[in-house]
This record gives C-alpha cells, sequence and structure tokens, in this order.
C-alpha cells in the first residue's frame, strides 16, 4: 500500500484503509493509474536491464574467454592442496599433521576441531601454562593459520564473481597473497611449535598425549604451495589482458539471443511445414481411397446389371 496519497501527499496512517483518501477522496489505487503502470514499466525494464548486465559479467568473468576458463579451473585446485600434509609432528604417543583429513593415522584439522570444541577450557589452561610461548601455543596458531590460508583462498575464488564488475580489480590478487602469508606463517609455526615439544619431551595438545615429538615440512606443502602460486599468476595474467565493456557483453548476449530466436522461428516453420505437408498427404490418401471405394462401387453394379 502506498505510503503517502498519489495527490494531496497526505501521510497514510496503519489505520487508514479505505481505498479513498480521507483528505482529498481520491481513490488511491486508481489515481493517475496509467503514468503509474508506465512508470512501474521503466522501473521493471531498468532493473531487468540490470539483471542481464550483472549476469553478463558473471558469466564473462567465469567462462568468458579461454583464459577465464583456464582462470576458473586454477582457482579451484588449490583446494586439492589443503587435503595434503603440510606438516608433520610425529610423535611416539599421537602424530599430527597440518592438513585437513590425514592419510597415515595420524591427528589432522577435523579431529583438532573435534577436541578444540568439545573441552576450549583445556587448550587454553595449556597455553597458559606455557606463557603462551609453547608447543601448544604454536601447534594452536599453526592450524588456525591454516584454516585462515584456506579462507582466504576461498575468498579469492568468488571475489571474481563477487568484483565481476570491475574486471581491473586487485581484490583476487591480494587476497591470493594474504593465502600464501598465511600457509608459509602456518607451516613455520607448526614446525616449530613441534620442536618445542621435543625440548619439553612429553606435553598435552589438549587431550591429546605427545611423547618425544619431531616436526618437519612435508611433501604435500609444497604442491599445495606450487597450486596457490599457479592461483596467483592466473589472476595476475587476467588482471593484465584486456576486458570487454558491458556494451560489447550485451550486443554479444543480444546477437545470442537473436539467433536462437531465429533458430526457433525456422523450427516452427519447419514443425508447420510437415503438418501442411502431412495433411495435405492425409486429404489425398482419403481421396484416394473414395475413389477406390467409388471404383469398386461403379464395378459392382456394373456386374449386377450384367447378370440382370
Amino acid at each position: 500500500m502506498a505510503s503517502t496519497c498519489p495527490k494531496c501527499g497526505k501521510k497514510l496512517r496503519i489505520w487508514d484503509v479505505k481505498a479513498e483518501c480521507s483528505n482529498c477522496g481520491v481513490s488511491i489505487p486508481n489515481y493517475n493509474w496509467q503514468a503509474r503502470l508506465e512508470e512501474d514499466n521503466m522501473i521493471a525494464e531498468r532493473q531487468h536491464q540490470k539483471f542481464n548486465k550483472t549476469m553478463n559479467r558473471v558469466k564473462y568473468s567465469l567462462w568468458g574467454t579461454k583464459l577465464r576458463l583456464a582462470r576458473l579451473i586454477l582457482t579451484v585446485l588449490p583446494a586439492v592442496g589443503f587435503i595434503l600434509p603440510w606438516a608433520h609432528l610425529k610423535s611416539d604417543a599421537t602424530s599430527f599433521d597440518l592438513s585437513i583429513i590425514s592419510f597415515s593415522h595420524s591427528k589432522a584439522l577435523i579431529e583438532f576441531f573435534q577436541s578444540f570444541f568439545g573441552d576450549m577450557s583445556l587448550y587454553f589452561t595449556n597455553m597458559k601454562l606455557e606463557g603462551f610461548s609453547g608447543a601448544v601455543t604454536f601447534g594452536f596458531i599453526g592450524y588456525i593459520l591454516f584454516v585462515l590460508s584456506a579462507v582466504f583462498i576461498v575468498l579469492s575464488f568468488f571475489f571474481n564473481i563477487f568484483k565481476c564488475g570491475k574486471p581491473k580489480t586487485k581484490s583476487a590478487i591480494t587476497l591470493d597473497i594474504i593465502s600464501i602469508i598465511f600457509s608459509v606463517a602456518a607451516v613455520v609455526t607448526f614446525v616449530i611449535g613441534g620442536k618445542m615439544g621435543a625440548q619439553a619431551i612429553a606435553y598435552n595438545f589438549g587431550d591429546f598425549a605427545v611423547y618425544a615429538p619431531s616436526a618437519s615440512v612435508s611433501w604435500g606443502y609444497f604442491i599445495a604451495l606450487a597450486l596457490l602460486f599457479v592461483a596467483l599468476a592466473i589472476n595476475i595474467i587476467v588482471l593484465k589482458a584486456p576486458a570487454k565493456t558491458d556494451e560489447e557483453l550485451e550486443n554479444e548476449r543480444l546477437a545470442k539471443v537473436a539467433v536462437k530466436e531465429e533458430a526457433e522461428r525456422k523450427k516452427q516453420e519447419e514443425k508447420e511445414k510437415a503438418r501442411i505437408e502431412a495433411e495435405k498427404a492425409k486429404a489425398e490418401e482419403d481421396a484416394k481411397r473414395v475413389e477406390e471405394a467409388k471404383a469398386k462401387l461403379a464395378a459392382s453394379k456394373a456386374k449386377k446389371e450384367k447378370k440382370k
């Protein structure tokens, strides 16, 4: 319902439920309805154009060119790196992998989160006892930085969509760089935590016992780091490449629509032609049957007359 009368401008209250304005008596729903309908149509047309413009940009950003299609693939691949082991903390009790999941029967990010959210106070108590500068603290920070690296590389992928209206934006590149920095910091912190644990000989990482640990960078991190740099490189290449304007994209869309409509028109014409030919063939077949029936009837009558 309108918030003001379209004629006199009186502010309508929640109790003004009548169709007529209590001030000037005009019918609010019907007042100047033609102009209002035209205005609504113009608003709808602008919204439709805005929607087409956005969809043109999204499609162009994702797979509009071979280069952008390559970017779509290469910016998804880094996700594979996060299931590979980045660093390994070997222990005579519980071992850990800096990874989402572990293929070596060690504890990984999933088990860490299950333990942490199961009893957060236990972790903070252990970190407090070591002055927030020991094996538990650095191991905890290593996992958090690992998660942040994953978050920023995911944001980088989606920013190619969110910022599709600005093809020359550097936001995805910035997020790639931040993800790489967090990945390096995660590995370094995790390994330092393992070496600190080796000096302590034994400690508890939350509710996991660690004894005689040793930490090292794993082979999976070099693959993950390479994939992160590949994603960064392809975003830089796309940024340097020429980009089409909104007008060019809209013209291409309209051309495709025209081709599709022309193909549909030809298809309908062929269907109509086939229908007419089928009706003509049926009419000819019916006429032929009628002629055959008449011929048989005439022959039968002639035969009877001959017998008489």
